[in-house]
């Protein structure tokens, strides 16, 4: 193979200099020898004076190409790895997509230890020594480690040799290329389409408003062609087609039929970042909208905008419910009110629902991108620390002495319970659910219009109008209508997914690399919540680097959503949450180009759809490859059971941890969810195989079962015809004992030769007694002789031989019984048929008539 991509490792080619600007050029990483200590960071005094190094590409080690990937390259090796968590060595290799982690005894792949690049979120140098209490000739000793923390849940710690340079080598590696200079320099670029290619989004979010506006026959390509499609209410426009009006909003929006465009370019105005209201779902039924936008820019002087309560009005003229009444408009501010009201300093703020008709205004109370990011690495660190596989490889049920969870002191079970309600997740998850049940049902029950905003309007927002989509519409519970739903209201609407998941970013002509934020600290940093309470086993030292504070787990909080729908409704849904665990990698991995940039223009602009794989099509690939049993496919799927909206009641909203996501890491055994629905379709599989065999050996039977008929039909027609024969053959029997014994009683000897003739002679006969022979000429003429004695032949003919033989021509014309036209009347004359053999008696029957009883019997001398 090659050598690793260069690209990874200059910073000032050609090419750099040339797309992205100097300064966004990242700078090389701080070189940390394993020993440095507290003293020698005071006397650097600033990062920029610790001395700098380079990497250098290696070859591929031997017997590990065949666990690499397409276009995946080796960056750095390290030889003799302990995973602390599982205590288990091996090879780790960095290379240009992840952290390979292979096992020295089976050289597999150890899935905790490997890790995408994309997918970590910070690493840390950690230096763990022995505490005070231990033997004094082990605190000489100490351990190099390396920790991982990854936005997947889990955390992991590397040990690596001392006296090497081998920990070094992958931090440095590391750190850069977990932050590329540019967004060509991921990995999804070099790997490139491959077999996995991407159709036009625009296309697909074309198809998608078709189908909301229940235009039938319109579903086409769309390619090089204005869209004027428009229903009795609503119009897609291309107002921002170019992306001038809305940056971050697709190039086609669906607006009220009788707004027009310049006053859509009006009302963009007053809403923050331009994002104006615009519909977002339509519901068939009853013709309430789901709509959304950003906040308005009210600010402190209560400023209104005539163009937006015009297009605010117009989400109800479309539908005037049956009774003649206006349908009313729920305002849904997915902030908390004190949130709302703070944004009005700065110029923004929440409408008055004195300026907008018939409205109403709901405030949800959702906590911000911050809030969420610190719930998550909260829960993180609780599973870490409560888990079967922790990163510093102490079980939970020996920490601190075994009081802690499972160590059986009552308290300490409590605070650990607390501990995870204090993580906030779970509530924050509730907050969201709850917001979007609420939607739906307003939509789906009052049939009212909800228009939908947060601060942008493109994090809580977006959560809350694609769960209420998807409560309320079945078709966004399949595959298709699931990719549907994602690309419309996270992809096409300008969710940033760069910056919530701290991938570079594309403004311009410039690409903004990934921000990482530097932190060296003389403290003791604890892993975990609880990892430095009395009784922790080690002091850790740390150099770390982090994300950002622009990222944020808002898209994997609103999958977790979808999760917790699931196990509600288990039957509601096609997929699985084993494809909602492995969409979510997917995602985070960036192995694919869909998810991106912060916006469509970016994408399009970057040419990511042409350059970068779909993850659509590889999931799509994957299914088809396990046929209907994959583990993507829910087994309890049945889409008649829930053709109606989900409605769920407040009760039924209490979210539990997602143990498929949550758990996988750090409780592998407890997790195991999935291998339920895993076992049903391995059951699933062998029913339909022994169905199969069933169906197999029921046509067997049944052609058994016919042939058998067949045969006992045929049985029946031979046994029939055997009892004709042999009928017939005893008539024959009983005439021939007949004719036997009338020609003995004449004194006749019956004679059988072997060629079958049977030749009766009437012996005794006196001389003066002349008989008269028939003989039978060729032509069929008649001659009569006089003989001494009388003779009757009996011949045996086959019965095809009758109309050709003389004697048997002779036999009919003599014989009184045949008929007018001809042919013989054997049985019924008396002859004897036996099967398909005739037997024909030819006899001189004047000659026996001339006869009389006293010339036998009587001598008239």
């Amino acid at each position: 193979m090659a050598a690793p991509n260069s690209r990874f490792y200059r910073s000032n080619s050609a090419r750099d200099s040339k797309h992205h600007h100097k300064n966004h050029s990242p700078p090389p990483p701080p070189s940390f020898p394993d020993d440095f200590s507290e003293k020698q960071m005071e006397c650097a005094g600033s990062w920029d004076a610790i001395e700098w190094t380079k990497v250098e590409p290696v070859s591929i080690p031997h017997g590990m190409s065949d666990l690499l990937l397409e276009a995946e390259e080796v960056l750095v090796p390290g030889y003799g790895v302990v995973l602390v968590n599982t205590d288990e060595a091996g090879t780790l290799l960095v290379t240009n997509f992840r952290l390979l982690f292979v096992s020295e005894g089976t050289r597999k792949i150890i899935a905790l230890g490997t890790i995408p690049l994309a997918t970590i979120e910070k690493f840390s140098k950690l230096v763990m020594k022995p505490p005070s209490t231990s033997h004094p000739s082990d605190k000489s000793r100490s351990r190099r480690l390396l920790q991982i923390v990854g936005k997947d849940m889990r955390i992991v710690v590397f040990g690596f040799r001392s006296k090497t340079k081998q920990r070094h080598n992958v931090f440095d590696a590391l750190w850069r290329c977990t932050r590329p200079a540019g967004l060509r320099d991921l990995y999804t670029f070099t790997w490139g389409p491959s077999k996995y290619h991407n159709s036009n989004p625009k296309v697909r979010l074309l198809n998608e408003y078709v189908r909301l506006l229940g235009i039938s026959g319109s579903r086409r390509s769309f390619e090089d062609e204005p869209v004027t499609l428009s229903n009795e209410w609503w119009r897609i426009s291309g107002i921002n087609s170019n992306y001038t009006m809305c940056p971050t909003y697709p190039s086609s929006l669906i607006v009220p039929k009788y707004i027009s465009d310049e006053e859509v370019q009006q009302a963009c105005t007053f809403r923050a970042k331009c994002r104006l209201p615009v519909l977002s779902w339509c519901h068939s039924g009853n013709g309430a909208v789901i709509a959304r936008s950003s906040q308005p820019s009210v600010g402190i002087m209560n400023s209104r905008s005539t163009a937006d309560e015009k297009l605010v009005a117009a989400l109800c003229t479309g539908a005037t419910l049956a009774r003649g009444s206006r349908r009313k408009l729920y305002i849904a501010d997915a902030r908390p009110r004190k949130n709302a009201l703070a944004n009005g300093a700065m110029g923004g703020g929440s409408e008055s629902s004195s300026n907008y008709f018939q409205s109403e205004i709901v405030f949800f109370g959702i906590d911000n991108i911050h809030a969420m990011r610190d719930s998550l690495g909260k829960l993180r660190d609780y599973v870490d620390t409560y888990g079967s596989n922790p990163s510093d490889g102490m079980s939970s049920f020996l920490r601190n002495g075994g009081w802690t969870w499972g160590g059986g002191n009552l308290s300490s079970m409590s605070a650990s319970v607390s501990t995870l309600g204090d993580t906030g997740w779970l509530i924050h998850i509730q907050n969201v659910l709850a917001g979007s049940a609420w939607i739906a049902a307003r939509v789906g029950i009052e049939a009212s219009s909800v228009l939908v905003h947060c601060s942008d309007g493109w994090d809580r927002t977006a959560q809350l109008v694609s769960l209420a989509s998807l409560l309320l519409d079945p078709y966004y519970r399949t595959f298709a209508g699931f990719q549907a739903l994602v690309e419309k209201d996270w992809l096409a609407f300008g969710h940033p997914f760069s910056d919530r998941m701290g991938t570079p970013a594309v403004l311009g002509d410039e690409a903004v690399p990934l921000e990482l934020s530097r932190q060296a600290s003389t403290a003791n940093v604890p892993a975990s919540p609880m990892r430095n309470s009395s009784g922790s086993s080690f002091t850790l030292q740390s150099n770390s680097l982090s994300h950002g504070q622009t990222s944020s787990p808002i898209f994997l909080q609103w999958v977790d959503c979808i999760a917790q729908l699931l196990r509600i409704y288990p039957f509601a849904f096609e997929f699985s949450t084993g494809f909602l665990v492995d969409f979510l990698d997917c995602v985070l991995s960036c192995r694919f180009g869909n998810f991106l940039c912060n916006s469509e223009k970016e994408r399009q602009q970057s040419g990511v759809p042409d350059a970068c794989g779909c993850l659509w099509a590889y999931l799509a690939d994957l299914r088809v490859s396990g046929g209907s049993s994959h583990a993507h496919y829910n087994f309890f799927y049945d889409p008649l059971k829930h053709e109606d909206p989900l409605l769920p009641p407040a009760a039924s909203l209490a979210p539990t941890l997602w143990p498929e996501f949550h758990l996988r890491w750090a409780c592998p055994s407890e997790a195991q969810f999935g291998e339920i629905e895993s076992q049903c379709w391995t059951m699933s599989r062998k029913l339909t195989e022994m169905q199969k065999a069933k169906e197999v050996a029921e046509k067997k039977a049944k052609d058994v079962s016919t042939s058998m008929e067949a045969l006992v039909m045929e049985m029946r027609k031979e046994k029939q015809l055997s009892s004709s024969a042999m009928d017939l053959a005893k008539n024959a029997c009983r005439e021939s004992s007949a004719i036997k014994r009338a020609i003995q009683s004449l004194g006749c000897k019956v004679q059988f030769s072997s060629s079958g003739e049977c030749t009766l002679d009437i012996g005794g006969t006196p001389p003066e007694i002349q008989q008269k022979f028939v003989n039978f000429t060729k032509d069929g003429s008649v001659q009569w002789e006089e003989k001494s004695d009388v003779s009757v032949s009996i011949s045996i003919t086959a019965g095809n031989a009758v109309p050709n033989n003389p004697l048997s021509r002779a036999c009919q014309t003599l014989c009184p019984l045949s008929s007018r036209e001809g042919g013989c009347k054997w049985p019924d004359a008396g002859c004897v048929q036996l099967e398909s053999q005739f037997v024909g008696l030819k006899a001189n029957f004047d000659a026996f008539d001339q006869l009389s009883i006293y010339d036998r019997y009587f001598d008239h001398s």
